[in-house]
């Protein structure tokens, strides 16, 4: 049997995308399973189906809003859409050009190159995720259109993207470039901004150490509102209790509570450092950390997390300890509660620094990070006097003698 032209399989994928506007996952499939994919299917479950000839069915498969497409046709399909799309994207910039040209011709005209730019660029980024002209045209009639329909469909079009290619920084930025545009006239952007939460959440389970899906939701906590900041800082511990080796998720919890301290400096002249409630979420996350730093040895992320509470810690909790503003009980407070964390953190240190087997690598790399969050604590400016210099000088020598120098030379940096 003869395989399609290339211009034929394009116009059968776009084809599918029209019929079926709720396809939400796309994934390509080697010919060998799709004889078992056409078993499984059966009786045909969606009218795209009957769409669908004998020629495509080794090709396309297509069911519950789900499309496969054989790899066996991904570069002839990718020529196509990639000319079909250089095509309609001249047409369009040449139309765009001459102002007085579009002025005056008509509308149809224009409403039809524009379509066929914004259907051939579908077809071509899903093939090419990260085709940059082929995002930057959709922008271009969106940002015409200003339709907040086109907007949400063009959400729902990238989240298809990200289906297969959950790392597109492309894809990414084409979402927070919606959101943008939506922002200031959308009523529901709360609602959005929960459901784009949760498609990171739901692709950081897919693909490991997601580094730019982690940015996405970070830089999604300026458009929350502090409930939902609290509900996320909530929701996201489980998650990251589970995924204790990844650093994006620990960030992400960072970024939730710089945005509380915020907007507690910010509000009715609040002082942060005596808001009760933020107050008690620094210290049971300390105590949280804890936990998981002894139940999970070796972690770094969990260290680098503690390390950055600490940093929260003297910052709103243990400076201006001397200012005379603040009532008496209130310094006292303030002393009681870095005396205590001197003492917690001191004995966080003495318990993570026993080697009970020194050829276990992850005690080995416990021992240092404790030692190094240590130095720098004094660093921070904390009194560690009584830390034994000498003692995490000889500890990080044992563990790591290849950094011996840099051993050597920490101390000076905390006197």
């Amino acid at each position: 049997m003869d395989e399609p032209d290339p211009l034929e399989l394009l116009n059968h994928l776009e084809g599918i995308l029209e019929s079926d506007p709720l396809i939400d996952e796309i994934g390509f499939i080697h010919p060998s399973q799709f004889v078992l994919l056409n078993e499984d299917v059966g009786t045909p479950s969606t009218s795209v189906d009957s769409v669908q000839t004998t020629n495509f069915r080794t090709l396309f498969w297509i069911r519950d809003h789900k499309l496969g497409i054989s790899t066996k046709v991904l570069f002839p399909l990718y020529v196509a859409a990639k000319n079909a799309f250089v095509e309609a994207y001249k047409n369009y910039k040449l139309l765009q050009r001459d102002d007085k040209h579009a002025s005056m011709c008509c509308s149809s005209s224009s409403l039809s190159l524009e379509s066929e730019l914004m259907k051939h660029s579908r077809a071509l980024l899903i093939l090419s995720c990260d085709f940059g002209t082929a995002w930057n045209s959709r922008k271009l009639v969106l940002s015409k259109k200003q339709s907040l329909s086109m907007f949400m469909n063009e959400l729902i079009f990238s989240s298809v993207i990200l289906s297969h290619s959950p790392k597109s920084e492309q894809a990414w930025s084409q979402r927070r470039w919606v959101i943008k545009m939506i922002a200031g006239n959308c009523s529901n952007l709360q609602e959005i901004m929960e459901r784009e939460s949760e498609l990171v959440k739901k692709l950081a389970e897919r693909s490991k150490m997601n580094y730019r899906a982690w940015y996405h939701r970070c830089w999604l906590v300026s458009y929350m509102s502090v409930e939902q900041v609290l509900q996320e800082f909530n929701k996201s511990r489980e998650w990251a209790g589970l995924h204790v080796a990844d650093n994006s998720c620990f960030h992400y919890r960072e970024r939730l509570m710089l945005r509380l301290f915020e907007e507690s400096e910010h509000s009715q002249d609040q002082d942060a450092s005596f808001d009760p409630e933020l107050h008690k979420l620094l210290k049971d996350e300390f105590n949280w950390v804890e936990k998981l730093i002894k139940r999970y040895v070796g972690r770094e992320a969990l260290w680098l997390h503690r390390r950055f509470l600490l940093t929260c810690w003297i910052r709103y909790f243990a400076c201006g300890d001397h200012d005379r503003s603040l009532a008496s009980n209130q310094r006292n407070i303030r002393a009681v509660d870095i005396d205590m964390l001197i003492d917690n953190e001191l004995e966080l240190f003495r318990s993570c620094t026993i080697l009970p087997d020194s050829d276990f690598e992850d005690y080995q790399a416990q021992a240092t990070f404790a030692a190094t969050y240590m130095q720098l604590a004094g660093a921070l400016a904390i009194d560690i006097q009584k830390v034994e210099t000498s003692r995490v000088k000889s500890l990080l020598t044992n563990v790591c003698p290849e950094k011996s120098l840099l051993w050597n030379y920490l101390p000076e940096l905390c006197m």
